[in-house]
């Protein structure tokens, strides 16, 4: 089963995504089950994880009323509020819906690079760990020490490193410290890591061999048993289109023969993500 762990689906009219430039004719768009269905299908993914673009429980029940309504979206990482307590009882309640998997709160765009530390968020963390749920974490290369901080104090987290960790692979200056902290993370820890996010990262006129050594870190690192293919679509296509980053994630992983691919390209987001057999399309 190909899985694609990790897309978007979004209705800019909802009024709460709040990073999304307007101005912007790619992003600033809709974007729906029939449009992902299209590319997806093509590139021969069978299921879908879709993940949270917006810091709103609101937005989390749009992508559960999508999941409903869509056979291939198998998994939805929603999202709450860490800074309210109260809601608990919304993590409880969508927990109890059967394609909800987790949450990711958007740490990348939080000012603070501490604000996992504090000690008013780690109910959450604790809420996470104890409902059997999965944790996205969505950051840059400088939230790597915290990172490792909250994964090595939380280990029964079920956590997977969103898009790579986001290299900045226009300043290979910065692919030292990435790798360390991301090596660090695969050693002391047991997150996985989604296999997606670096096209985004690198110039528009980025080319495979620009990406290989960070593929090649992350293959040694963590192996193909917690590695996980996305496309992060469509914020991909601000570099790539879908079959486009596809095809250069097969180029890859093709060194690492035909079973390792099976599980980045499925595998390893199944068991994650705890996805059930194929469907009827």
């Amino acid at each position: 089963m190909k899985i694609d762990a990790h897309h978007h689906l979004w209705q800019p009219a909802r009024g709460d995504y709040d990073w999304m430039p307007m101005d912007n004719e790619i992003l600033a768009r809709p974007y729906f089950p029939p449009d992902y269905l299209a590319v997806a299908e093509a590139a021969g993914i069978e299921r879908s994880v879709i993940v949270q673009a917006a810091a709103t429980t609101a937005e989390t029940e749009y992508m559960l009323g999508l999941a409903d309504a869509t056979d291939m979206i198998a998994a939805v990482v929603g999202w709450i509020d860490f800074e309210d307590p109260s809601q608990i009882e919304t993590l409880a309640r969508f927990a109890g819906h059967p394609k909800f998997r987790g949450v990711r709160p958007m740490i990348q765009d939080i000012p603070d690079v501490d604000w996992m530390l504090r000690e008013d968020v780690q109910w959450a963390f604790e809420a996470v760990s104890e409902l059997g749920l999965t944790f996205d974490a969505l950051g840059f290369p400088r939230h790597l020490e915290n990172f490792h901080t909250i994964l090595t104090r939380y280990p029964e987290m079920q956590t997977v490193i969103d898009h790579c960790m986001k290299p900045q692979i226009t300043d290979p200056g910065g692919f030292d410290h990435w790798a360390a902290g991301m090596t660090r993370l695969a050693t002391d820890t047991e997150a996985c890591v989604k296999f997606s996010g670096l096209v985004t990262e690198a110039a528009e006129d980025w080319t495979i061999d620009q990406l290989r050594p960070y593929a090649e870190l992350l293959f040694e690192a963590f192996g193909p048993d917690r590695i996980m293919w996305g496309s992060d679509w469509p914020v991909v296509r601000l570099r790539a289109e879908y079959d486009r980053w596809y095809a250069a994630a097969e180029e890859l992983t093709r060194p690492l023969g035909a079973e390792a691919q099976a599980r980045i390209f499925g595998g390893t987001a199944r068991e994650f993500y705890e996805i059930g057999v194929s469907v009827s399309l």
